[in-house]
């Protein structure tokens, strides 16, 4: 796989909790594993994440949660000064939330592809690329 690949919080809740397009996720993530290579989540995604996932079932499966998630393929970044600047301009400019922000800016900064099902992101797909996970959704 040579496309850099970006997860926001609704592609890791979609497969965890198998939603619909769950196996896309599944097939990228597999195929990052047997090339080595890994995908990208901010730690503000990563932390989004851990909170839908307490909020919806508890602490004790959050922390699970987690636990399963340091098994995939995903590289967790930082977030230093010019992207929480990157996020917030583009907060600004969208019609988005502030976390999908910090995972735009980590798509544009890594020239990734988004997978998602977040109709967020509908209004950045001419910044980034947005991969949708459920192709029975219609999101024109």
């Amino acid at each position: 796989m040579n496309d850099q690949i970006v997860l926001d919080s609704f592609g890791l809740v979609c497969l965890f909790h198998k939603e619909p397009g769950w196996e896309k996720i599944q097939k990228v993530l597999y195929e990052l594993s047997s090339s080595g290579q890994k995908a990208l989540l901010s730690i503000i995604n990563w932390g989004e994440f851990y909170y839908i996932i307490k909020k919806h079932v508890g602490k004790w499966k959050a922390e699970e949660a987690l636990g399963l998630l340091s098994q995939l393929p995903i590289k967790i970044l930082s977030a230093d000064d010019d992207l929480v600047k990157e996020a917030a301009e583009i907060k600004s400019d969208y019609p988005i939330s502030y976390a999908d922000a910090f995972c735009i800016a980590t798509a544009k900064r890594s020239k990734g592809k988004i997978f998602t099902n977040d109709p967020e992101f509908k209004s950045v797909q001419h910044l980034v690329s947005v991969i949708w996970l459920d192709d029975t959704i219609n999101l024109s």
